[in-house]
């Protein structure tokens, strides 16, 4: 119960990490603090993202690895990917329909950063418990 609960509160700072780094006003102003990391390495681009990494070693070092975990590391992998698919199609291929663009420039509220972190500390601390 107690290693339940202090990886659940790493796992809150490793997520407020991630919401300081890619907090901005638009989806667009998100992915481009994040292609600034692409663009230098997709490694350093994997690094900004310890929510990931610190779930997979809850999963190797509790041997826990129920639905709901494979639900939350679903969940992480495909953030991670669908921010590196629309990192190329924006900032690599540059073919965003006029949709996408509008969609990119819409104002988002300041408490949506939290989101990851309001989401996956329970649900880690849920599958652990």
């Amino acid at each position: 119960m107690e290693n339940a609960l202090l990886f659940t509160l790493i796992l809150l700072a490793a997520e407020l990490f991630e919401a300081y780094m890619q907090r901005s006003e638009t989806l667009l102003g998100v992915l481009e603090k994040l292609y600034v990391y692409y663009e230098k390495s997709i490694f350093l681009f994997f690094l900004i993202q310890p929510g990931f990494y610190f779930i997979l070693f809850v999963v190797l070092f509790t041997g826990v690895l129920n639905a709901s975990m494979i639900f939350l590391l679903a969940i992480k992998v495909f953030d991670i990917f669908y921010k590196i698919e629309l990192i190329k199609k924006v900032f690599i291929q540059r073919e965003v329909s006029p949709e996408m663009a509008e969609m990119l420039e819409w104002k988002m509220p300041p408490l949506f950063f939290l989101i990851g972190a309001g989401m996956y500390p329970p649900l880690l601390f849920y599958a652990l418990v």
